[in-house]
């Protein structure tokens, strides 16, 4: 057994996630993490909302609130709406606690004093028409190297190298478009060249293990080539104090979001350690005592590479006095550097990229009111953008669970059930077995090896396409064996032995697919004559803050139930009732309904609305 820590991206609180958002962290490290949990391993799934940053300023300053207001609301959506996507934290929680606070000003601390903060001037940006800071990525403008139009102010997506914003041609705000003008200021930076020897070494393992996906290892390699110091205060007032001397009373210098976002992964880590009453637990999955394996697991989209495969490991690094100017770990000791940085690429919307601000969106809240969780799930983890971009299509979504899901994996359920209910009203005891009947068990239990063995490697897309596959093989079996035939008294062993059989393979198959299809896993266990849940669900908690005393809510769960990835005996004797259908077949004119609305949506933004 390792202990596998899964940690994933933190969804930014200015407000509700589109599907592209959770297609890119929140179905794949789900599916990995209840996958891990069957396999009988330690799992600690955490995250929560990054509040802090101009980003939030700006929605705050347009809706005439707050930023802390703006991000309590926001919070508030994101958790809803991740509970009910079946996400399994064990915690999600925010990056405004005390808790976090304590813990990434503890990292700053012992990083500087070991040497890897170093103080520079530096050219700030500055927006003429609010005198606010513009922070680097809000700076867009044509890449000094490749001459792509749409670079940003830290990083060109295009050929991946790092920026400053002064070196862009011709730099424009994100927010309204105006010029910036660039003044002096003084930070904090990140020396990485300091650390880029250990950073250097730490991918060239981790390329050796050869389980990083191909153009993640080749990007964050790449971005070794040219490697600078990078800053991590800003010029802002929304955010966590720099705690040094002279700093920390300055209410315009805070941390960077992105010094601090990626240190939630260790204080969300601390805060569930602390909420079940044993504060040091979190060690377990953090420092590598050498009496078990610990794991780490990092999801998140490929436009967050740089920051979890180079400016997150440079800041464990730092702390651990692991760089070329040495130094000691701080109290939380020597942190374990990821495993593996598990990166998906960009989902589009009807063959554009998703813009709220165009109107090219698809709202998770919204699909969540109107169709099937696990439809979303299924089309996700079957077609979404694991190592390559990939298109979202409402004929796509309807095709598919149409004609996959309801009429492959929902129409097995409701057939066997169906037939089981007529015929004996429970599920049978077998009789006397076949080749056919022995073959397809052997079949589906093959399953477990090698479903198991695609999503631990996160091939999620050939994971649910082998599940399905060993779906087909059990509809083969019933339209085989006909068991609708057999219905002399001289038949009726063969039809419970058939039966049996086919409710046997249904009842794997359920667990071969709960990891993608937790929601419809708990239909059909209960359907088949099962009791409780089959997968046990993510629950929403009101808390307050364990050192301020403000209340948020969280996502946490208990997860101890969770059945092991292996067969297990369907239960003889149990009732089975006729079904109702597990899936929702769509019609077809759904697909204009929908593309209407989000024509309408896209005038709307064009109008001004």
């Amino acid at each position: 057994m390792s202990r596998i820590l899964s940690a994933v991206a933190w969804p930014y609180a200015n407000g509700p996630r589109h599907i592209g958002h959770v297609a890119g962290f929140g179905v794949p490290s789900d599916v990995f993490s209840r996958y891990m949990r069957m396999a009988g391993h330690d799992v600690l799934m955490v995250s929560g909302t990054d509040e802090h940053g101009t980003p939030i300023l700006v929605q705050a300053d347009k809706e005439g609130t707050t930023a802390r207001e703006l991000a309590d609301r926001a919070n508030r959506i994101i958790v809803t709406e991740l509970a009910a996507l079946g996400c399994s934290y064990d915690l999600f929680t925010r990056t405004t606690t005390a808790n976090h606070y304590a813990v990434a000003q503890e990292l700053f601390r012992q990083v500087h004093e070991n040497g890897y903060m170093v103080q520079q001037t530096t050219s700030g940006a500055i927006s003429p028409s609010t005198g606010r800071t513009l922070p680097d990525r809000y700076i867009e403008g044509t890449c000094p190297i490749c001459g792509y139009g749409e670079a940003r102010g830290d990083q060109c997506d295009n050929c991946g190298n790092q920026l400053d914003p002064t070196e862009l041609v011709n730099p424009r705000s994100r927010i309204n478009g105006e010029t910036p003008e660039f003044v002096e200021t003084e930070h904090f930076f990140l020396d990485l060249p300091a650390l880029a020897e250990a950073l250097g070494s730490w991918l060239d393992e981790r390329a050796a293990s050869g389980t990083w996906r191909p153009n993640v290892i080749k990007f964050s390699r790449n971005i070794l080539g040219d490697i600078k110091p990078r800053a991590m205060t800003r010029d802002i007032d929304w955010g966590i104090p720099i705690p040094l001397p002279g700093w920390q009373e300055n209410p315009n210098k805070r941390l960077y979001v992105w010094f601090d976002a990626v240190i939630g992964y260790l204080s969300a880590s601390i805060e569930w350690a602390r909420r079940t009453g044993e504060p040091e637990r979190w060690r377990e999955w953090w420092n590598d005592t050498g009496e078990h394996q610990a794991l780490s697991y990092y999801f998140m989209g490929k436009d967050n590479i740089t920051f979890h495969s180079q400016i997150w490991p440079a800041e464990l690094l730092g702390y651990a006095g692991k760089g070329s100017r040495g130094g000691e770990p701080g109290p939380f000791g020597e942190l374990n550097l990821p495993t593996e940085v598990v990166s998906s690429e960009y989902l589009t919307m009807e063959g554009k990229q998703f813009s709220s601000s165009r109107g090219v969106v698809i709202y998770l809240r919204d699909v969540l009111e109107r169709y099937q969780v696990d439809a979303l799930r299924y089309f996700i983890c079957a077609a979404g953008p694991e190592n390559a971009d990939s298109d979202f299509t409402w004929r796509e979504f309807v095709n598919r669970t149409n004609g996959e899901l309801v009429a492959g994996w929902g129409n097995l359920v409701n057939r066997t059930a169906t037939m089981i209910a007529k015929s004996f009203g429970e599920i049978p005891a077998p009789g006397p077995t076949e080749p056919i009947d022995e073959e397809l068990l052997a079949a589906v239990r093959g399953g477990f090896d090698t479903v198991g063995d695609l999503i631990g490697r996160h091939r999620q897309r050939q994971a649910i396409g082998e599940a399905m596959r060993v779906v087909a093989e059990v509809n083969k079996y019933v339209t085989d064996t006909a068991p609708f035939k057999l219905k002399g008294a001289d038949e009726r062993e063969r039809l419970g032995t058939v039966l049996h059989t086919a409710a046997q393979a249904v009842w794997d198959c359920n667990r071969l697919l709960a990891p993608f299809l937790p929601h419809s896993a708990n239909q059909i266990h209960l359907t088949l004559g099962g009791s409780g849940e089959l997968m046990p669900m993510p629950r929403v908690e009101e808390v307050t803050d364990l050192d301020d005393g403000h209340p948020y809510p969280v996502i946490t769960g208990d997860y101890g139930a969770t059945p092991r990835w292996e067969s297990s005996p369907v239960p003889v004797g149990a009732t089975v009732a006729k079904p109702s259908p597990i899936f929702t077949k769509l019609d077809q004119s759904i697909i204009d309904d929908e593309l209407d609305r989000l024509r309408d949506a896209s005038h709307d933004e064009a109008d001004g609305g």
